[in-house]
């Protein structure tokens, strides 16, 4: 199954701020006298700090042309450990919204932003503990509770369509007795970390568009893509211009943007995304510290796909300029559309379930791994694919599975670093050259690892430079939960 695809107006990125503002609490011990004459020390008391919370997201499937015309989604809590291996019931979270927990929050995460970067305030100032937090969850309200002046009528998180205005339950699995999970993995630098006396601010990126699925029998369930970081609320963004190369004009189509860096194992994966607007101007805000990758692709309204251009080593406060995109050349679409299918299973040969993101990867020859986005038209509303495996009579004995289509350019990249003096792009390749990337996760977890191995990749694939149509090799999951 693909995702539901649509094409987008566009908005300025928007994300989930929490302003954590430190207070003056003494982290040491104090000598004291008892009346006895004997010593004794009073327990230092905590480093602490107090957190403020705003929630927004960055939207590239939103109405009229979009498949959705809003996302409504509840929230009862933020909450926080520092633990990367807390569970659910364990201690030490920290609750950083006390506000909503007695009066849910409705957001559309599509609605407009109060201003370029944030959505919604949530609750008032909470205090927490100086330290490290390698866990950040959002609790969402069960489907069944009440809400004041609910948009969604019978349910608390839904979706509404662009094509009818008809409203959707979003589903939900353990999102509200557990929250939407941000792993370590998905926070920058591993966790968000707080000094004694500090005062910082926390981002929370909810990729909306990516983070919906619709099942087989045509409900819409969420399944969560966030990302987290220290940002500025007040000077963290990097921004530009995309053009056509050949007429220095916008291009007449969708341009999507996408903002990567390197995970763990050294690939460039996308933090965010966003579509350039009708001058080509684009912008990511508030965004963490440190430098980033561009990666763009464009479609022209008779869908004819552009070459990806890549600007490399970008720093969080940068303006990179124009960016130019280049047309294929003879008349050619440029685009290649890969067909395929994944399947899953747990350690006792039976059918499981599964959350899946699939992505094209291309390495350039000076072997970084860049993640090349999906063209954006009328199927593709997010940079990746999200999908989820279901038991089918069409999938194997013992499995359950998914198929998939994804279209791409099929022309190689052009390739630059930036420069503040300007950014000149070469043609690293003639054609594309692809892996398929499957990355599989617990349902609804927010981003937890499952099956043995967590990661599965086709062969690589090259295709012509006009583009065609490719089967890809299946993505085999085994030893899923």
């Amino acid at each position: 199954m693909t995702a539901t695809q649509g094409n987008t107006k566009h908005r300025a990125p928007r994300w989930a701020v929490f302003a954590i503002t430190g207070l003056v609490l003494a982290g040491i011990s104090i000598a004291a006298c008892s009346s006895g004459g004997s010593g004794s020390s009073t327990p230092a008391a905590p480093a602490m700090a107090s957190a403020t919370v705003m929630l927004s997201d960055p939207a590239t499937c939103s109405g009229p042309t979009g498949p959705f015309a809003h996302v409504y989604v509840t929230i009862t809590d933020v909450q926080a450990n520092v633990s990367s291996s807390a569970g659910d019931g364990d201690s030490g979270w920290t609750d950083l919204t006390p506000g909503p927990s007695s009066q849910p929050k409705q957001i559309d995460l599509l609605g407009q932003a109060n201003n370029q970067c944030f959505l919604a305030t949530l609750g008032d100032a909470q205090q927490l503990q100086a330290g490290v937090y390698q866990q950040i969850r959002l609790i969402l309200a069960d489907n069944s509770a009440t809400v004041i002046n609910n948009a969604c009528g019978n349910s608390t998180n839904c979706v509404v369509l662009s094509a009818d205005s008809s409203v959707h339950t979003l589903l939900l699995s353990s999102e509200s007795k557990t929250g939407l999970k941000i792993p370590s993995g998905q926070i920058a630098s591993g966790g968000f970390t707080i000094a004694a006396g500090q005062t910082k601010d926390l981002d929370i990126d909810f990729n909306t568009c990516a983070s919906i699925v619709r099942e087989g029998n045509g409900q819409y369930r969420l399944k969560p893509v966030l990302h987290a970081g220290e940002v500025s609320t007040t000077s963290t963004s990097i921004n530009g211009k995309i053009l056509d190369s050949a007429t220095g004009n916008p291009v007449n189509g969708q341009v999507l943007v996408a903002l990567e860096q390197k995970d763990a194992t050294g690939v460039d994966r996308i933090i965010m995304a966003t579509l350039a607007g009708s001058d080509g101007s684009f912008v990511f805000c508030p965004i963490p510290s440190g430098t980033y990758d561009i990666v763009v692709v464009g479609e022209q309204s008779d869908a004819t796909a552009y070459r990806p251009s890549i600007v490399t080593g970008v720093a969080n406060g940068q303006t990179i300029g124009t960016v130019s995109l280049h047309a294929p050349s003879g008349g050619a679409t440029g685009v290649v559309q890969f067909a395929g299918s994944l399947s899953s299973q747990n350690s006792a040969s039976q059918g499981t379930s599964i959350d899946a993101q699939l992505s094209a990867l291309e390495t350039m020859a000076g072997g970084t791994t860049f993640t090349i986005p999906l063209l954006p038209n009328s199927q593709q509303p997010s940079a990746t694919l999200a999908m989820e495996t279901a038991a089918s009579s069409a999938c194997t004995a013992g499995t359950d599975c998914a198929t998939y289509a994804m279209m791409l350019p099929s022309g190689g990249p052009f390739l630059g670093a930036y420069s503040a003096n300007g950014i000149t792009l070469a043609q690293a390749s003639q054609q594309a050259n692809y892996v398929l990337d499957g990355l599989a996760f617990v349902p609804s977890s927010g981003g937890t690892a499952d099956c043995t191995p967590a990661e599965q990749k086709t062969q690589s694939y090259m295709p012509p430079p006009s583009g065609g149509s490719i089967a890809a090799q299946p993505l085999v999951f085994t030893q899923c939960q």
